[in-house]
């Protein structure tokens, strides 16, 4: 999807880089765009700001090294993007999800919880998506930290669901004892995560330094 958008927009794919790649002719790339796995993710990433070639990545599962990733680029004066997820809609439910979480602060009779349904073949569980969220709400209310499928005092708890072939559905809740607050987005196909990655390549373009998707849609 990433390279027929990319080539419906006027760019050209130069490289295809998968398990087997023995070299990569990194004068030929203006910017490149990792969807890998994990165990890839990371050395995909150094490669391209070591060559002085921008990046964009969607991998999860890797962030433990994140912050190395951001000292090489700062070091390399290179250009590097990450997101857990690019669809443009997403991004705006990160925002509005952080609004509501200030509000919800406020009030200390709901209990806040995360559910994410995704297609039976992703690898990482919870999603990548659902620990931003669960990220943006802690930075806005006393909770402490986000656990797997688990809930105690100042803990957010995270439940997944692996069905079919759903692309991406996220719902944030809080219940309490009167009424239930919650706000969801769902993804009706993975275009628009293949779009937003494209459009961040074509934004990323002449920039140094480290970016989010909030940097890309101008979010503040």
């Amino acid at each position: 999807m990433i390279e027929q958008i990319s080539q419906k927009r006027g760019h050209s794919i130069v490289a295809r880089i998968d398990v087997g790649t023995a070299e990569i002719d990194y004068d030929k790339i203006d910017v490149a765009i990792d969807f890998s796995v994990p165990e890839s993710a990371y050395n995909n990433i150094t490669g391209c700001i070591v060559a002085g070639v921008p990046v964009i990545s969607g991998t999860t599962g890797w962030l433990s090294r994140y912050d190395e990733v951001v000292d090489l680029c700062k070091k390399q004066q290179g250009a590097f993007l990450y997101a857990s997820n690019f669809s443009l809609g997403v991004n705006m439910f990160f925002e509005l999800n952080k609004v509501l979480a200030r509000m919800m602060a406020k009030v200390k009779t709901y209990e806040v919880s995360i559910d994410e349904t995704h297609h039976i073949h992703k690898i990482d569980a919870p999603s990548g998506t659902a620990i931003t969220l669960a990220e943006g709400i802690i930075s806005e209310t006393d909770y402490t930290k986000w656990a797997f499928e688990q809930r105690g005092e100042n803990i957010l708890p995270i439940y997944s669901h692996r069905e079919g072939e759903i692309p991406g559905t996220h719902e944030v809740s809080y219940s309490g004892a009167e009424d239930q607050i919650s706000i969801k987005h769902i993804a009706h196909g993975r275009e628009g995560f293949a779009l937003g990655a494209v459009v961040a390549a074509e934004w990323i373009q002449g920039k140094k330094g480290v970016f989010s998707m909030n940097d890309v849609l101008n979010l503040g």
